[in-house]
């Protein structure tokens, strides 16, 4: 699977014409595990389990979960294709409410198979190139984003990101970190602080792995120091991921993200977020609008196997908030910059 001719360091999702391997996201940076999906069931329960995650990540891995399940019934009767591509369709959708990719990867695959569902070779053919379609997309625009977004980055630059934006996240480059590489390739000399995002950990496990493969300085703090160092002067600018964004510009991203936008706002830094157009939801009117994903109490009590909670204690455990678009500084997207984010300012990026 030969997206560009784009060297990458991190290989997020591996497509084999009858399986996709995913980079096992649960056992890093300890291991380094491929899982092996032949099924849209499989790729279904890797996304719920955050074998894969991230907003375009998930997108993608949707899309060729669907292909996979098209392949497997290929040669089922018209009506058993269609019943058994239905049920694919729903178990990918049930596996992450709030990162809107999921959804535009299935109404994309969706479409394709409504036009051809008489015809399931024909559709398994057709979805699979359409999956590999997006991802190749995907990193086109990561790429695309990730140039528009370092020309705000000063040399220099002292960078605070939160959760994991990287080519982990993506098909590749990644979104936030995909600014953070581009301003690295440009020449400038940027180094990252990455909060290590509890509760599941994804900057301390993920982010400052990444960065380290790439060989991009990165400082690891815990989510509660964040005001600390701004105060300080040691944080110039942040950049954040997005897992959804309303149609009014309010950011739904990973658990933390308002608090840091507060912070920022507070201190006067700039706060960009870095996200594709198949984040943006158009169909929803505001943040307070979007589901936010409650998982488990095992992620807030514990953590592999360790329990430092007393038994019996009630948990809150919302995976994402919701970032007021009056806090956002600018929008990075394929299309370029887009500063103070509002409706009408939206609109216009999907030419409305």
């Amino acid at each position: 699977m030969n997206a560009s001719s784009e060297t990458r360091a991190v290989e997020t999702m591996r497509w084999r014409g009858d399986c996709l391997e995913l980079i096992d996201q649960r056992l890093l940076p300890v291991r380094f595990d491929y899982v092996s999906c032949s099924r849209a069931a499989d790729v279904a329960d890797a996304i719920h389990s955050m074998v894969v995650r991230g907003a375009p990540a998930i997108g993608c891995a949707a899309a060729f979960g669907v292909a996979l399940e098209a392949l497997q019934q290929r040669d089922q009767s018209p009506d058993k294709f269609a019943a058994a591509m239905q049920a694919a369709l729903d178990r990918l959708a049930a596996s992450r409410p709030t990162a809107v990719n999921l959804f535009w990867a299935l109404d994309r695959m969706r479409a394709i198979l409504n036009a051809k569902r008489r015809e399931p070779k024909v559709a398994a053919e057709q979805l699979a190139k359409a999956a590999l379609e997006v991802f190749n997309s995907d990193l086109a625009t990561n790429l695309a984003m990730g140039r528009a977004g370092a020309e705000l980055v000063p040399d220099g630059a002292r960078i605070l990101t939160h959760c994991n934006t990287g080519a982990l996240a993506t098909a590749g480059h990644g979104t936030a970190l995909g600014v953070v590489r581009s301003a690295r390739d440009a020449g400038k000399r940027v180094s990252v602080i990455a909060s290590e995002t509890r509760p599941y950990l994804q900057g301390a496990r993920l982010t400052a792995w990444e960065l380290m493969q790439e060989r991009i300085p990165v400082t690891l703090i815990t989510d509660n120091m964040a005001g600390h160092l701004m105060r300080q002067g040691k944080i110039d600018i942040v950049i954040v991921g997005a897992d959804r964004i309303a149609a009014n510009g309010d950011v739904a991203n990973k658990i933390g993200t308002y608090t840091l936008a507060v912070l920022a706002e507070r201190h006067r830094l700039p706060f960009y977020v870095a996200a594709p157009l198949s984040t943006i939801d158009i169909a929803t009117a505001s943040g307070d609008a979007i589901p936010i994903e409650e998982r488990g109490p095992s992620e807030v009590t514990g953590y592999r196997g360790v329990r430092w909670a007393p038994e019996g204690i009630a948990v809150a455990n919302p995976a994402f908030d919701v970032t007021p678009a009056a806090l956002v500084t600018a929008l990075f997207t394929e299309k370029g910059v887009l500063p103070h984010p509002d409706t009408a300012k939206i609109r216009g990026l999907f030419g409305d």
